[in-house]
């Protein structure tokens, strides 16, 4: 064979594999996910069980940063059989009925799939799961699908199109090309009020009136269906829970079960009768799976646990399965509360975390100047919180700038504005960085009595308390934690009389302290159980019990998931002595 011929069959050949490459990506269907506060690339792939590296393809530029209210395009993953359940994107004008119609499932399946949807959330650009196993005879007996059922023909995305913008293009020549109407355009995409960008990708929607004709018979409203689907409430006179703790390996372990019963000895004492089952889990799944095959494990109500990761799906699954709420009270990455509805997570990830972290920053210091002390060697989570806080800082028009944690009392003194909270952040919250900075911090502040400066730092600094207390007040230090207590609270003393007390030893100095965490989680989920019964989930944020040590403000991560703890405190030291705990609610 001639080398031209055999190069151009091999350049036709990888034309060839291009094109067909291009096709399958085109064919591939997808559905849009507007990006919420604290959510990451990590967390939106984990909730939809999608690699990180397919959303990216979708979205270009979206592995460097993004922005809370951008719209994704999250690839709909099919299997072969009909195993995987389809997420859908409410679009203006659809109802719960349409959708029951549309996807031929019944609108029972669809909220037992989505515990998360009410009345109040169902509305354009939510997503929700329609799950594919749904029986069509649990569908309301007073609903009456139409003949012509729409479900052959259903769209898997609420784009029938996608248009890339091109130069001079207008939201009215957008519209007339696909004989919509503008407000149909600016409904599926709300984000053109802001102005048409070239290159941009903009949803096209299906046009309403092809929906109408789809669609004869409106059906019941919302509010009729999700009450008629609502699951009957049912009290536990009395409250089984169980407690799986490698109690046996981990001290810490001991002094969580012991601060736990304390609170059940508490809620006793106000009548609330309590089936407290304990168990130790050590790291081995067959320890676990002779647990779970105890038939009494089937009728808790609540399971606190585990401490050990790798256990968490297999307890995870069987809860699910049991319909019993799951506390998770260590491990901050769990990734099941992403997909499962009964996890409850009490340790913040990370990215939810630093997100209500940078959103009490803005508010508390609006007039601010912020200075990053670098040690040059900073942790890699510090550095993931800095890097936010700068972005949300730019964001806000709040000026920064970074020094070396080594800069002298000039260098530092030349940083400082004038009329404003001068913020001193270093990128290390460990002991060794304090005392580096300690010296020329207070001689800043004694030599320039004129402004106002003040130190920000981390939850382990609580840790350390003894030891700067001093250091703390006069350098007006503000430290973050979802955990905090001191020994000027009534409710912290009374409860380290009473460990003590019980137990004849003092807790361990460690952050958060396991006992004071074992009788919040305890008293908080049984208190709760006791005042809601079945009707625990919807009834969380009502829960009124003040913590020792512990915030808990829980939120459903999304339709179909669990609920993470986003509470977050301000802790201060103040020039005046004064010990103040911002809870900003």
């Amino acid at each position: 064979m001639k080398p031209i011929i055999k190069q151009l069959i091999i350049f036709f050949f990888i034309i060839s594999v291009t094109c067909l490459n291009i096709n399958a990506q085109d064919n591939n269907t997808y559905f849009l996910h507007t990006v919420e506060k604290g959510q990451s690339l990590y967390s939106i792939s984990s909730m939809y069980k999608v690699p990180i590296d397919d959303i990216v393809k979708l979205n270009p530029g979206s592995a460097d940063k993004i922005r809370i209210g951008t719209q994704l395009r999250i690839p709909q993953l099919h299997a072969t059989n009909s195993s995987t359940d389809t997420y859908h994107t409410i679009i203006a004008g659809e109802t719960l009925y349409r959708l029951s119609v549309q996807y031929g499932v019944s609108v029972k399946a669809i909220c037992e799939a989505n515990p998360g949807l009410s009345t109040e959330n169902f509305k354009t650009g939510e997503v929700i799961r329609i799950p594919s196993n749904a029986n069509s005879s649990q569908v309301i007996t007073t609903i009456t699908e139409p003949q012509n059922n729409v479900s052959q023909n259903k769209p898997l995305s609420p784009c029938k199109d996608m248009h890339k913008v091109e130069r001079r293009e207008t939201l009215y020549s957008i519209s007339r090309k696909y004989g919509i109407t503008e407000e149909e355009l600016l409904e599926a995409n709300p984000e053109l009020v802001k102005g048409l960008k070239k290159g941009k990708f903009v949803c096209i929607p299906y046009p309403k009136s092809q929906s109408a004709q789809s669609q004869s018979a409106s059906g019941p409203s919302d509010k009729e269906l999700f009450q008629a689907n609502k699951q009957q409430a049912e009290k536990y006179n009395t409250i089984k829970a169980a407690l799986m703790l490698p109690l046996l390996q981990d001290k810490r372990m001991v002094e969580y079960y012991e601060g736990f019963l304390i609170a059940i000895d508490s809620l006793k004492r106000t009548g609330v009768s309590i089936d407290l089952h304990v168990y130790n889990l050590d790291e081995s799944a067959s320890t676990l799976n002779k647990i779970l095959a105890n038939s009494a494990m089937k009728q808790m109500n609540i399971i606190f646990g585990p401490a050990q990761s790798a256990h968490t799906k297999t307890l995870a699954t069987f809860a699910k399965e049991n319909n019993i709420s799951l506390v998770i009270p260590f491990s901050s990455r769990e990734d099941e509360v992403f997909t499962n509805p009964y996890v409850y997570l009490i340790n913040t990830p990370q990215s939810y975390l630093y997100s209500e972290v940078y959103d009490h920053f803005v508010r508390q210091f609006r007039n601010s100047n912020v200075i990053f002390l670098d040690s040059g060697n900073a942790e890699k989570n510090k550095m993931s919180f800095i890097d936010g806080l700068k972005q949300e800082l730019k964001q806000k028009n709040i000026s920064y700038r970074a020094l070396p944690e080594t800069a002298s009392v000039e260098g530092l003194k030349g940083a400082l504005a004038e009329g404003k909270d001068n913020i001193f952040i270093p990128t290390s919250g460990s002991d060794a960085t304090l005392i580096r900075i300690f010296p020329n911090l207070k001689l800043l502040i004694r030599e320039n009595p004129e402004y106002n400066i003040h130190l920000f730092g981390y939850p382990e600094w609580q840790t350390y308390t003894n030891d700067h207390l001093d250091d703390f007040f006069e350098l007006d230090t503000y430290f973050y934690s979802s955990f905090y207590t001191n020994n000027l609270l009534p409710a912290a003393v009374e409860f380290k009389e009473t460990y003590h007390k019980w137990y004849g030893k003092a807790m361990e100095n460690s952050y958060p302290k396991y006992g004071m965490l074992g009788f919040d989680t305890a008293f908080f989920f049984l208190k709760g159980l006791s005042l809601y019964g079945s009707e625990l989930d919807e009834n969380v944020s009502k829960i009124n019990v003040r913590p020792i040590q512990t915030g808990f403000n829980f939120q459903r991560v999304n339709n179909w998931g669990g609920f993470i703890n986003k509470k977050v405190f301000f802790v201060r030291f103040s020039k005046n002595f004064e010990l103040v705990k911002l809870d900003f609610e």
